[in-house]
């Protein structure tokens, strides 16, 4: 499916809330095409760059950042797409309705857009704050951007098409039916415990009509489907069942990236040695009986550990295409339309796998006292200037901000969202300076920009 299509089950995808876009002059790019140009070219793109993937921005100059995790997983789902197209080019049933490379890369691309300052301990943190005020999530946050918050509409955000919001939409359901019962909060942030408060998996009670403009050309019967929660067995909150096809290509280029490539940075730092690979991971791929894995397990090893960066990317390289080669296409029959009804997924020994990768970097890396306490650090500093900026917003937010939350509240709306959204926006660097311009005597100036 290329370019601009009449075809009404196709077009409709097209569409986008603010209607159709004015024509320019010689302009033949698709609708998918200025999407992606829309995403690329707006601010809240570049501020992945100074915003936390795994480690700490300014740890290192090597570690991947939000910015360069985005452009990895755009690149991986182009690589699933391509995959998907040539190695089943006579399946008409799901091949008209493959993404085309700007569309999964526009939903790739603007996957963890909304994605807060201090990874996801920021997440948590600004959750935390937002409990009675609707919560914060961030894919809940990247949908708000692209359907409502972004610059490139005064009323409906980055106003991309109806297909790249279903595609960014991971997890449709509305933070009202899937939060669960939290703790009571304890006295100080000093004692904030970042476990007892994780966000839901969920889009914002204020998106509500959103989510129903995005949804509209499915049947009453699917809209039902899609809209299944269930109990989790990890969480307090309930989650959603469903993703739409795009969202299952972009979710597994996500988890592709975060398995393989963050895994890269650890190894370069020394964060995870030959001895722990050995322990650890490598009995844990070998268990996934995955066939390729198994029988290149010592050379992926020597690779990886050799010291030497051509041999490194060779293995990473080999691990990812094996991924990507590896996956296919099943079908929820429950779903009348295609968009619902297929889903690109791995083999269960490859997803085991992949699983296994991720599982053994939340371990050992992600949850290491030396990685949490940089996280702890960050959520602090989240939740000081949260509280700060709550308790007297006309006079410390920006002066465009303070106006909106004014008219928030004269309309008793959600003037917290603002606030939030203000915080969400921040690149870590921009939170440190902040802070130390809210709470350090000796730092901070009328003359320094933020």
């Amino acid at each position: 499916m290329t370019g601009f299509t009449h075809d009404p089950k196709f077009s409709v995808w097209q569409e986008r809330q603010s209607g159709p876009l004015d024509a320019r002059e010689n302009d033949y790019r698709t609708p998918y095409q200025r999407d992606r140009a829309r995403i690329i070219h707006s601010a809240a793109f570049r501020r992945l760059q100074s915003k936390t993937q795994i480690l700490a921005i300014r740890q290192n100059d090597y570690s991947r950042t939000r910015l360069t995790h985005s452009l990895e997983v755009a690149q991986i789902g182009n690589g699933l797409v391509h995959h998907l197209r040539s190695a089943n080019p006579n399946d008409s049933n799901f091949q008209a309705w493959l993404p085309d490379e700007s569309l999964i890369e526009t939903i790739c691309l603007s996957h963890d857009i909304g994605h807060p300052p201090f990874g996801h301990g920021g997440e948590v943190a600004l959750n935390y704050l937002m409990t009675e005020h609707g919560g914060f999530e961030g894919n809940a946050q990247s949908l708000r951007i692209l359907g409502k918050r972004g610059s490139y509409s005064l009323n409906f955000g980055m106003d991309v098409t109806r297909r790249s919001l279903l595609g960014i939409l991971k997890y449709p359901a509305l933070h009202q039916d899937v939060v669960g019962k939290y703790d009571e909060k304890q006295a100080s942030f000093r004692q904030f415990k970042a476990d007892l408060w994780g966000p839901p998996k969920c889009i914002y009670d204020d998106e509500k009509t959103l989510l129903t403009w995005v949804l509209a050309p499915f049947s009453e019967n699917d809209k039902a489907q899609f809209a299944q929660i269930k109990k989790s067995d990890t969480s307090r909150h309930s989650k959603s069942c469903h993703a739409s096809f795009d969202t299952s290509i972009m979710d597994l280029a996500d988890d592709i990236a975060y398995g393989v490539h963050d895994l890269e940075d650890a190894v370069v730092l020394g964060m995870v040695t030959l001895p722990m690979w050995t322990k650890h991971l490598e009995p844990a791929l070998l268990e996934a009986n995955c066939t390729a894995l198994n029988q290149n397990i010592h050379t992926i090893r020597d690779k990886l550990f050799s010291g030497q960066s051509y041999l490194r990317k060779d293995a990473i390289g080999f691990l990812v295409s094996h991924f990507i080669t590896s996956t296919k296409i099943i079908e929820k029959n429950e779903f009348e339309h295609p968009l619902l009804r297929f889903q690109a997924v791995l083999p269960e020994p490859e997803a085991q796998a992949l699983n296994a990768l991720k599982q053994f970097e939340m371990k050992h890396i992600i949850l290491t006292p030396e990685v949490q306490m940089l996280v702890y650090k960050g959520q602090q500093m989240l939740l000081e200037i949260f509280e700060a900026l709550s308790a007297d917003p006309q006079r410390l937010l920006p002066q465009d901000l303070a106006l909106e939350w004014q008219e928030a509240e004269r309309s008793k709306l959600n003037g917290h969202r603002i606030i939030c959204d203000y915080m969400a926006s921040m690149t870590d660097d921009y939170a440190s300076r902040l802070y130390n311009k809210l709470f350090v005597p000796s730092l901070g100036s009328v003359f320094e920009p933020m």
